[in-house]
Order: C-alpha cells, then structure tokens, then sequence
C-alpha cells in the first residue's frame, strides 16, 4: 500500500509508521517540520518513506501528494493537555483540527486517482464528562468545548463520503505507551509521591498504543469497516484503580492524592481532560472482531513499563 499520514511524527503516527515501513507499504508523511522529520526517520532507515512540506490549514501543491495514496491517515491536531486554554489556544485546538480535515479532504476529493479510504482520528471527549453513564458508538454528543471540537472535526470528515471514498472514524480514548499521558505521570511515582487525580472517581477510558495502531491498520485494508469507532480497550477504569494499578507495577505506593485545584492551576480549563473523564465502551470495535492484545489496565502497563 502507498499510505499518506499526517501527524505522523506524533506518539501515535510514528508508530504506526515504523508499522507500515516493516510491512514494506510506502509512507508519504505530511509535516510542518520536514527537519524533524528527517530526524525521526531518517532516509537510511527509512527508505519507504517520503516526507512533503505541508501546511495543514491551508490548500497547495503539497495536495497533490495525495493521488495514487491507497489510504491517508489523518492524526494531526494541536495538543489538549498541555497549557491553559486561552480563547486563542481554544480557536488554535478547534482549527487545527476542523480546518487541517477540511483540507485533507479537498486533497482526496480532487485527487486523481482517488485514495479508497480515510482514517480520521477523534477522541472520546465527544461524549462529554460523566461519573454515572457508559458510552458506545450510538451515544449522543456532549455539550462542553471539547465535545464541539470532536463534532465540527467529524463533520469535515463526513464530507470525504462525497466523494466516495470509504471514512472510518476513531475516537480515541486515552492513549498509553512510553510517552503520552502515561509519560507526565510516571515521574510522582518514581518519586514516591504518585496518586489518583482528583476525587479519583473519574472515568478513565484508555488504550494501548500498540492496540490503536493495529486498529488503523485493520481499518485501512479491510473495507467492511466503515463508520465511527471507539479506539478504547474494553476495561475502561477509574482513576483511583489507574492509579493502585500503575502504583503496583512500578512497586510504588500510590496514596498521595493529586488535588484537583493544583491540575486547575496548571491547566486551567484543560483540566477537565484528566478530572473528569467518560466511560466508553467498544461496541462496534469488538463486534468487527478486532482482537485487542491488552485489553486489561495491568498487562498494558507491565509491558510498558518494563
């Protein structure tokens, strides 16, 4: 397969890439940075891989990359969890996602010939916050900033199917591997000073990175799957549970409680990615009959860990 990506140096992207590479596929990596990406694959390593220059809000010639793709993986989106939400990091969150699809499909649109298939990425924040109610794919949207952000996104990509090109929609829950969230809350438990988040109660809906990109992989070549699927293993946790879990692992103690004032403090509006979460279960996802390879919190985190 000849398979375009964006967002491809990211934490998801370049793994899926180095999966695609091994499998002997051709990789077109859409990047803002081409000297990063040169650092992160390099050519002689890479040989499959060929990265364009693009700017992902706005149409050009790096479009036209797009013909003779089999497939394009859209991952790219400004980061959620990392500062606080002013109104111009909110516009910037919401833009780089609605407007970078936007774009992605006008290129597959004019493309000539047309790739067979889009990925498109979304999140679980789609389903708003809740302590009590479980979601699945039929699950209406939620109502608060994120919510709208995963709407307006889907919607650009639900424009693909225009053009007949086949959209398989992942909302990605949260995303565990060396790197990620996993990554910022490692360093408390080294330190013996790690804890639940907040009241603890809060809903944490995950998936091991391996297991997401195996999903994209299987949603590229097999053509029955179409739609919106959740990118969640099927045990979603608590908070209070990730946190004696992940505290066990590391053979750590896991009592010194996060205060949800001090992650306001650091995040602000943010905050909500990690003080209050959702309960989002697979539905569709297992009923394709994908096989997930961790689908417990304990065996996802033994092998990252160590």
């Amino acid at each position: 397969m000849k398979v375009a990506i964006s967002g491809a140096t990211g934490f998801v992207g370049s793994l899926l890439v180095q999966r695609l590479h091994a499998k002997g596929d051709q990789i077109v990596v859409l990047t803002r940075n081409t000297t990063f990406a040169q650092k992160v694959f390099p050519s002689e390593a890479f040989p499959n891989v060929e990265i364009v220059a693009y700017t992902p809000n706005t149409s050009g010639s790096w479009q036209n990359v797009i013909a003779n793709c089999d497939g394009v993986v859209n991952l790219a989106g400004e980061p959620i969890s990392e500062g606080r939400w002013t109104l111009e990091r909110k516009q910037a969150i919401l833009n780089s996602r609605k407007l970078g699809t936007q774009k992605i499909v006008e290129a597959i649109t004019n493309a000539n010939p047309k790739p067979t298939v889009l990925i498109n990425a979304s999140a679980i924040g789609y389903y708003g916050t809740s302590e009590t109610a479980t979601f699945d794919e039929t699950s209406l949207s939620g109502n608060d900033f994120l919510a709208q952000v995963c709407q307006a996104w889907e919607a650009e990509a639900t424009k693909v199917k225009d053009a007949g090109v086949r959209l398989v929609i992942l909302r990605f829950g949260i995303v565990l591997g060396n790197g990620g969230a996993l990554g910022k809350m490692i360093p408390p438990f080294k330190l013996f000073a790690g804890g639940p988040i907040g009241s603890g109660r809060q809903w944490f809906s995950w998936i091991h990175v391996e297991d997401l990109v195996s999903l994209i992989l299987e949603a590229l070549t097999k053509p029955e799957i179409e739609g919106v699927y959740n990118a969640t293993a099927p045990n979603p946790v608590r908070m209070a549970d990730l946190s004696q879990t992940l505290g066990q692992v590391m053979n750590r103690p896991s009592w010194l409680p996060v205060p949800g004032f001090a992650i306001e403090a650091l995040l602000g509006d943010g905050a909500i990615v990690v003080l209050e979460g959702q309960q989002v279960i697979p539905k569709r996802t297992l009923e394709t009959g994908f096989e997930y390879k961790y689908s417990n919190l304990q065996s996802a985190l033994t092998q990252i860990l160590n």
